[in-house]
């Protein structure tokens, strides 16, 4: 049967339209997926931040061209092995590389926004500290891109509920040197070559509703043609269907979509343990900031104490050579000032160890000339002597003789600790309990990790049932080959389709497997419940912990303050004593080291209670860290 010109048309018309969708569909680029997956991620992460933190805030995982890394090594000339130290966008992509602008670099990427000059020793505040760590740290990158990963995950689990189209195109030539022909009305054959080709196309779509329902359908085009002989054509066109139905395991809103829904749940538990780690993340880098200037408080002190001895030492030498000072006492004092030495370097070459640890957590090169702003500590001590003054008393710089002193007998009370005058984050026990049950992001997770496994042990339970399915297809039209070319063309007809239904039972007879698994949701339920427990407990553990250091540290930094001034007269008046010979260079000497050791003391004490209060807070779940790494400290 010979085609009309029409009927070609059409024909062609219906070809060219579903090869060009086709086409389109199926050649996207490596770098239009990459996109394609950012705007469905970042969507989802943003969607996520406004449901669960009531807030949203920039996202991304893309990494700058410009760091303050690359910056640092190039503008220092530091050493390095690979392109890769620098960043990401001086790697050299393969030849094979298939996304060449994830490599390039946009104008975007490269504006110079990094307000640190690098061609000179960089110090760094602690605000500083905290936006670097925020941009450069390798662990807050991986949290980022766990967060990412989980939006992705449950893009996936959405796909499955979407419409599923599917497209194939195919084309094939036959050629037969020797095939019978029929060559006359009387039907005489004769051995004749036959060639023909054969073109078609499907185009089938797939939807899972979330009853369990699923439905298949496809509509395909067929064409054959004879290029020898009478050069017969035939078009064919068939359509089918078929559905699938399960009536009891497997079916039901609630387990058909339960991979979907612990899906969302995987992502909010991604954006609260990613709040969670900013906030620890940011009292970690605020602590090891502070650690790194206390050592560095300590080179001072020590050093102080070193001339200090080396005076001392000088002292006695001169004191020895005018017969006022035996030579052993000369020897101790020399003895005690190589051990100021010694503990002089070694204090320098803890800060510089200190240093380095600091910077690797910031993303840093160790070998970058590096300083940490000296007067952070210098700011920290005032607002501490500020904040605690009430609270440690006034200091006298000399004892009260008119006092009456009490007899050596008088019974002695001795004075608790009290919150008397207590910082602003000495907070009450049981409201501080009750913030920190109710702002934790971690502890949400854990209680929804009970509700997860009830509903796994649902799940599980579920597939211990029977299987019954109901399945249903249905057919219209006739497909084409080469050997019905001279066929007349095909139709979809509904009425003249063949269709088919089937009911299948599978008896709920072995099921070991389903019910070891059933066992073993209900411990994982069981386990879910001690983690609640056990998180709350140690919330609390901390929290209790957390307040206690506070008051530690308050009255740490009294005594202190007190010892110091102490050890400071103590070792003026030694040296008047040991001028007018009424003293040992022993007395002195121990003075001295009283005097280091209370420095130190005091020193670690308002650090102590400055990153008590950041480990408070972040205790609490209180403390709010921005995307550029920077808290906002809680108003008790």
């Amino acid at each position: 049967m010979k085609w009309t010109r029409s009927t070609k048309t059409t024909f062609g018309i219906l070809w060219i339209a579903a090869l060009s969708v086709l086409l389109i569909a199926g050649c996207l680029t490596p770098e239009a997926h990459r996109r394609d997956a950012d705007r469905v991620a970042y969507r989802i992460v943003e969607r996520t931040q406004r449901d669960a933190l009531g807030k949203t805030e920039p996202f991304t995982i893309e990494t700058p061209a410009e760091t303050l890394r690359r910056r640092l090594m190039l503008d220092q000339k530091l050493p390095y092995a690979t392109p890769a130290s620098l960043g990401t966008f001086d790697v050299e992509p393969i030849e094979q590389w298939p996304d060449k602008t994830y490599l390039s670099v946009s104008d975007e990427q490269t504006r110079p926004d990094l307000p640190w000059k690098t061609d000179a020793p960089l110090v760094l505040t602690l605000v500083d500290a905290l936006q670097i760590g925020a941009r450069h740290s390798r662990d807050y990158q991986t949290q980022k891109e766990q967060v990412y990963q989980a939006a992705l995950q449950l893009d996936l689990q959405r796909d499955a509920f979407r419409s599923t189209w599917t497209g194939i195109l195919d084309g094939f030539f036959s050629h037969e040197l020797e095939r019978p022909v029929t060559i006359n009305d009387e039907g005489d054959t004769d051995l004749q070559p036959i060639s023909g080709t054969e073109t078609g196309g499907t185009l089938g779509v797939t939807q899972r509703l979330k009853n369990g329902l699923s439905v298949t359908a496809l509509i395909g085009l067929d064409l054959a043609s004879l290029l020898t002989q009478q050069r017969f054509s035939s078009r064919g066109v068939f359509a089918d269907a078929s559905i699938t139905l399960p009536l009891l395991r497997g079916s039901g809103e609630f387990v058909v979509t339960e991979p979907l829904t612990q899906a969302e749940r995987n992502v909010v538990y991604a954006i609260y343990q990613f709040e969670r780690f900013k906030r620890t993340f940011a009292v970690r880098i605020a602590s090891d900031y502070l650690a790194v200037l206390q050592q560095l408080d300590q080179i001072k002190n020590a050093s102080q104490n070193y001339r200090g001895l080396i005076s001392s030492t000088r002292r006695a030498a001169r004191l020895a050579q005018a017969g006022r000072l035996p030579e052993i006492q000369v020897d101790q004092a020399r003895q005690d000032e190589l051990r100021s030495r010694d503990r002089w370097v070694s204090a320098r070459e803890l800060y510089g160890r200190r240093l380095d640890a600091f910077k690797i957590t910031l993303g840093l090169p160790t070998d970058a000339a590096i300083d940490l702003d000296r007067e952070e500590l210098s700011r920290l001590a005032v607002s501490s002597e500020r904040l605690l003054a009430d609270a440690a008393g006034p200091v006298t710089s000399r004892p009260d003789t008119t006092e009456e002193l009490p007899d050596a007998n008088a019974p002695i009370e001795l004075k608790e600790p009290d919150r008397q005058n207590a910082g602003p984050f000495e907070l009450a026990e049981l409201m501080a309990l009750r913030l920190a049950i109710d702002n934790r992001l971690d502890l949400r997770v854990s209680i929804g990790r009970v509700l997860d496994a009830q509903r796994s042990a649902t799940i599980a339970a579920d597939q211990l049932r029977a299987d019954l399915t109901l399945l249903g297809s249905g057919a219209a039209g006739e497909r084409r080959t080469i050997g019905s070319a001279s066929s007349p063309n095909s139709i979809v007809r509904p009425d003249e389709g063949s269709y088919s239904a089937l009911l299948t039972l599978d008896l709920a007879i072995e099921r070991t497997f389903e019910r070891n698994v059933y066992r073993g949701s209900l411990i994982g339920f069981e386990q879910a419940v001690r983690d609640v427990q056990e998180l709350e407990d140690q919330i609390k553990l901390a929290v209790r912990t957390g307040l206690s250091a506070l008051l530690e540290s308050r009255e740490s930094f009294r005594i202190q303050a007190e010892a110091v001034q102490l050890a400071e007269r103590r070792v003026m008046s030694t040296n008047l004593f040991l001028e007018a010979g009424r003293a040992e260079i022993r007395d002195l000497l121990e003075a001295q080291e009283a005097l280091v050791s209370a420095q130190n003391a005091l020193t670690a004490a308002f650090v102590n209670y400055r990153v008590g209060e950041l480990n408070l807070q972040r205790d609490l779940g209180v403390l709010q860290v921005d995307e550029q790494g920077i808290w906002q400290e809680y108003s008790p």
